[in-house]
């Protein structure tokens, strides 16, 4: 077991339009097989229980809080963000991750 903490992106996202929404998901790609990533919730079937949620859901594991914080800001992450932008809007936090 490493000593270093994972990183994780948490997401909530509203999609306006999904076929638009489509290249992101193929253009983000390139940046998550970069710097490691691992879908571990991918927008399924959710039940909000307390609060206010947009629809989707995302968890997204890397190596390392470092990692997370490098993919957002690669070029390769950018270049998707610009293509998601325009066709939902999203709250995303980088989190590190507990050891216990």
């Amino acid at each position: 077991m490493s000593d270093t903490p994972k990183g994780y992106w948490i997401g909530h996202v509203t999609v306006d339009d999904p076929q638009a929404y489509q290249a992101y998901r193929e253009a983000n790609a390139v940046a998550f097989a970069k710097y490691g990533a691992r879908f571990l919730v991918r927008g399924g079937a959710q039940e909000v229980v307390e609060g206010d949620q947009r629809p989707r859901s995302v968890v997204i594991e890397f190596p390392s809080l470092e990692a997370a914080r490098a993919c957002y800001l690669s070029p390769e992450y950018q270049r998707a963000l610009a293509l998601r932008t325009p066709v939902s809007d999203a709250d995303l936090s980088i989190v590190e991750g507990y050891l216990g």
